[in-house]
Parts: C-alpha cells; structure tokens; sequence
C-alpha cells in the first residue's frame, strides 16, 4: 500500500431487471426494483445470520462509472450549479463504490432477494454491513 494502491475483491454479483445505467432510478427510493445478490462460495459463512425483513447497507463497486469525473451539475440538471462529487450522490467520481440501503426480501443460500436497489445487473457487490440503530432508537 505504499504507493496508494490496494486489492479489493468481488464477493458476489447484482442480477437486477435493469441492464444499463439510463434505464436506472438515481436512488433506489425512486422506483429501485427488487434484486438478487448472488455471493461466492468463498463468503457463504459471512452470509450466516442474515434475515428477512433486516436492513442493509450494500457496498457495490459501480464498474460502469466514470472515474475521472470530479465535478457534476446534480442529477444532470444544467439549471444548478457544478457541484464537487463528494457533496453528491454521482456514481461517476474517483472511487466508484456504490452505498445502498436496501432490505433483505429472502435468503436462499447463496442468493439474497433485496428490495430497492438502483444498481444494474452485473455490478459487482463489495460488502454488506447491518443499519446500526440510532443511540436514540435503542
């Protein structure tokens, strides 16, 4: 890691009904489609525990995005101002990781149903980490 570089591997893949990124909702509130997450063999222990109903919070890397993208006008609208990426939600930006909180709708082995996820098909999934409870929701 001396030189800024490091591994981060696929541990599974998007099958989704939306093929390509224009026929995709910018949020998966906004009409995002019921999923599948196929996962590797390698990560079915780390799959363990996971429930129906439970929310997630789903990693994917956007392969399809554009990395040298540092600035946008929000959601393509030539009306507002260029905004740093940081400041959005653009899935064009240096380091495409895409951020989803999704629910999970079924658990069948090595498959898991999520509700509401803009990623399209094919879009390789990096992690995926339980919505914590804010302290004033415990």
């Amino acid at each position: 890691m001396a030189d800024g570089h490091f591994e981060v591997r696929a541990i599974g893949r998007v099958e989704s009904p939306l093929l390509d990124r224009s026929g995709a909702p910018r949020q998966g509130d906004e009409g995002g489609p019921d999923a599948w997450l196929a996962f590797d063999p390698a990560v079915e222990r780390a799959l363990a525990d996971l429930a129906v109903g439970q929310e997630v919070l789903l990693l994917t890397w956007l392969d399809r995005a554009d990395r040298d993208v540092l600035a946008v006008r929000p959601r393509g609208d030539r009306s507002r101002p260029e905004t740093g990426v940081f400041a959005t939600r653009s899935p064009d930006r240096p380091n495409p990781i895409g951020l989803h909180r999704v629910t999970i709708l079924a658990v069948d082995g090595l498959r898991i149903r999520v509700s509401d996820l803009e990623a399209v098909d094919g879009t390789p999934v990096l992690d995926v980490k339980p919505v914590l409870a804010r302290r004033d929701e415990r």
